[in-house]
């Protein structure tokens, strides 16, 4: 009896958590957090309508915390989109220096910087349990000219990474660089169905920093001191934005709103 007790709570447990994970949709639609969603959205299509897209999905994972999706200079064959977790990409200098170059939601591509140059150019390492689609790029490619809304898409995907790898590029301060980088979190998290104003930061502080290029010490200060404003509200890893607005008063110069 305790037993039956005990995996009910965890059961119950684990239908509350909040936690960004993709269904596998069903035979009309596509997973919620679909890479190519906004795609079959826009012109009313279903997984049937677009059969020939899904048959070049592949379900990979799980990849646990540390694991590679795949490593800098491996041969370029296929792009991923994000079903579950989150996904850092970084490269590793020669003395052994990391450079953190994005973090990727559900629903967020990895592996298009690497169309060029035919090998990727970065690490993919999961941060958590992270479950991913394989889709091979020349059957990609291909299929992207019989159907121009997924050659747009491709685009528009590759746009938005070009976007946030230069947005921090500027000689912003720590407040702006940090107030702008948990804003775009939210809009990230929002555009997936999930909550704008409060989210988990599952990377460590060490990586955010690396990220903005200031010290670790830095971005644990300016937390602080957001909280003490009332701006947000931070338990462990989890954030919540209590102040919006002013949020984007710092953020302005960067996100250009």
């Amino acid at each position: 009896m305790m037993t039956e007790m005990m995996t009910e709570m965890m059961r119950s447990d684990e239908s509350t958590a909040p936690n960004p994970i993709a269904d596998d949709g069903d035979e009309a639609h596509f997973c919620s957090t679909c890479a190519f969603g906004r795609v079959c959205a826009a012109e009313g299509l279903g997984k049937l309508d677009l059969h020939e897209l899904h048959m070049l999905v592949e379900h990979a994972g799980p990849y646990h915390e540390g694991d590679a999706i795949f490593r800098i200079n491996e041969r370029f064959g296929a792009i991923y989109a994000v079903r579950a977790g989150m996904v850092k990409t970084r490269v590793i200098d020669d003395e052994g220096r990391e450079q953190v170059l994005g973090f990727h939601l559900p629903g967020e591509m990895i592996g298009l910087n690497a169309i060029h140059p035919a090998k990727y150019p970065c690490d993919a390492i999961a941060l958590d349990t992270v479950y991913v689609c394989r889709f091979s790029f020349p059957a990609l490619a291909t299929l992207a000219t019989k159907i121009p809304d997924v050659q747009q898409e491709l685009f528009r995907l590759l746009s938005a990474d070009i976007g946030r790898a230069t947005q921090l590029a500027g000689d912003w301060s720590a407040d702006e660089r940090l107030a702008a980088f948990l804003l775009g979190l939210a809009k990230r998290y929002a555009a997936r169905g999930f909550s704008a104003t409060a989210f988990r930061l599952t990377m460590a502080r060490a990586d955010i920093a690396n990220y903005l290029r200031l010290a670790a010490e830095t971005v644990s200060r300016v937390l602080r001191r957001f909280q003490d404003q009332h701006l947000i509200h931070v338990d462990g890893r989890d954030i919540e934005l209590l102040d919006v607005p002013a949020l984007r008063r710092l953020a302005h110069g960067i996100l250009h709103e």
